[in-house]
């Protein structure tokens, strides 16, 4: 009958392997504590070490730092100066281009009517007046809108009375005829309406 045999290493436990680990990582820690420490006390070390500036020496070198921040903040505001008017003058310059180009099927219409060789004038009316739809359709997406007159009363921020007609009692102060369309941009006047007004 055989015997079981238990091999074990000699002094080796699980608890004393655990106890081992254990003291290395309180050792690591410990080392790790004694270099921050010694590395607070060289830099505090450095600092004791450097002289201490007066008070004039002190103000130089605020004086130094102020004038390094006025320089750079002027550089950027000067930057952005330049850059503001480019973006200004591009804008000058390139303002009616939505305008332009939203105009320009009128153009087109324009000349395809032109060089239409047709003598029916019942067909070139319409044509024409197909156009005007079309303009009047793109100018009211850009904002424009014509003033209406009709049986309004004469208002100086819309109107612009350029003849006076005798009308009755019920007339007077009214606009009896528009002989030029007035038109607002965003609500804004850009030509006022050229009327005859009531007396």
């Amino acid at each position: 009958m055989s015997k079981e045999k238990n091999i074990k290493v000699e002094g080796e436990t699980p608890e004393t392997s655990h106890n081992e680990a254990e003291d290395v990582r309180v050792a690591e820690g410990a080392q790790d504590g004694a270099q921050a420490e010694q590395a607070e006390e060289t830099e505090t070390a450095e600092k004791a070490n450097e002289p201490e500036l007066t008070p004039e020496e002190k103000a130089k070198a605020e004086a130094v730092e102020w004038k390094d921040k006025y320089i750079r903040l002027f550089a950027e505001f000067d930057n952005y100066k330049k850059r503001t008017m480019k973006e200004k003058a591009e804008l000058i310059l390139n303002g009616g281009e939505k305008t332009i180009t939203a105009l320009l099927p009128v153009l087109d219409d324009f000349e395809r009517a032109l060089a239409d060789k047709g003598e029916d004038a019942t067909a070139v009316r319409e044509g024409f007046q197909l156009i005007m739809k079309k303009l009047e359709k793109i100018l009211e997406a850009l904002g424009v809108r014509p003033i209406d007159t009709k049986d309004k009363d004469f208002d100086v921020d819309f109107h612009e009375a350029i003849a006076m007609v005798p009308a009755g009692d019920d007339q007077k102060g009214k606009v009896i005829d528009c002989v030029q369309t007035g038109y607002t941009l965003n609500d804004k006047v850009i030509r006022h309406a050229k009327v005859a007004v009531g007396q």
